[in-house]
């Protein structure tokens, strides 16, 4: 076994400390330059599955998209809501309330409370965030590919209102083999009620 050497040590904290200043920067960064109205990339209808909140279908329906200025998704988000879902930031792993939540229940949309994703699909991922193999309607989330960091990802997205939810990859569990990467300040956890 290779022992772990005490330069190997510092460049790997200083390489992590580095990515954590980093993140810190583009988030003030995204604050200070983004206080005017958001922009809008699609206001047409979107058709959603809609779901009770004991997650039974409930139909589909064609609906206006949900749009906001700014001033009101700040008036209706906490900073770390609005950051995440306004503005594409992550929240720091294994900090958020629902990566380690597993209970039988519901996850909605935090902006907009389009149903998003059944716990039944939830799986633990071991990498802090709430992880899941497949969303509870495919025409709830919209999918794009985001070079924001420099790496090829594919952004995932509430169709209803465009707030950023996180990211999804290819290295899941079956049956779907997708895992995705979710941000608890984007989403509010609905239990079941038994």
């Amino acid at each position: 076994m290779k022992e772990i050497t005490r330069r190997g040590f510092v460049y790997s904290a200083a390489t992590l400390l580095g990515c954590g200043v980093l993140l810190g920067v583009q988030r003030v960064c995204s604050s200070a330059f983004a206080d005017g109205v958001e922009s809008g990339e699609d206001n047409g209808p979107v058709k959603i599955a809609e779901f009770s909140d004991d997650g039974t279908p409930q139909g589909s329906s064609t609906v206006p998209k949900v749009r906001k200025t700014i001033a009101e998704w700040k008036g209706q988000l906490t900073a770390l809501q609005f950051d995440v879902t306004r503005r594409a930031a992550t929240e720091w792993a294994f900090s958020g309330a629902l990566y380690d939540e597993h209970a039988a229940g519901l996850y909605r949309c935090i902006d907009c409370d389009n149903a998003l994703f059944d716990s039944r699909s939830k799986f633990d991922s071991g990498t802090g965030w709430p992880s899941f193999f497949e969303p509870i309607a495919r025409e709830n989330v919209q999918e794009q590919k985001d070079f924001s960091l420099g790496v090829l990802r594919t952004e995932v997205k509430c169709a209803l209102c465009d707030a950023h939810l996180g990211h999804v990859f290819t290295d899941g569990p079956r049956p779907t083999g997708l895992r995705y990467c979710m941000n608890s300040a984007a989403l509010r956890f609905i239990p079941h009620q038994t």
